[in-house]
């Protein structure tokens, strides 16, 4: 119960920072990522700030070496770059740039009805139900390192 109440707090206090800070807003952002025109800064003093809030809270929890309300902390350990996330990347700054919106102002925008929104969250699911399809990398066949008979 305190995980889910946790849960919920953590998302809401997110989605009104997104509102709050104009996250929500796709003119905004569309500005923001205009660098060559009317260049809106103002979102880069949100992301700071996320990420201030994010090192801080990082720090403790790696310092107590776990969270508080999970058994263990898992940290990602992975460092390469493949293929999959080279292009989930792309995919995601391309629909990031020409809707201005990613998922989680469009789930927030999804709560005053927004039919952009809307669109974006069911193309999203497609791509993510589209993605499931393709191979994952473990699946993948690999050349044999060093064998050259």
């Amino acid at each position: 119960m305190a995980r889910t109440a946790s849960a919920f707090a953590a998302g809401l206090l997110f989605g009104l920072g997104l509102i709050v800070s104009g996250m929500a807003d796709p003119a905004k952002v569309l500005a923001f990522l205009d660098v060559a025109g009317r260049w809106d800064p103002s979102l880069a003093f949100v992301m700071a700030g996320a990420v201030s809030v994010f090192a801080i809270g990082y720090r403790i929890a790696t310092r107590r070496g776990r969270p508080l309300l999970a058994a263990r902390l898992d940290i990602p350990t992975r460092r390469d770059l493949d293929p999959r996330l080279v292009a989930g990347a792309a995919i995601f700054g391309v629909g990031w740039g020409l809707a201005g919106l990613c998922p989680g102002p469009a789930l927030t925008l999804l709560t005053v009805a927004s039919t952009p929104a809307a669109i974006f969250v069911a193309a999203m699911v497609v791509g993510m139900v589209l993605g499931t399809l393709l191979p994952s990398p473990a699946s993948t066949p690999t050349a044999l390192q060093g064998d050259d008979a």
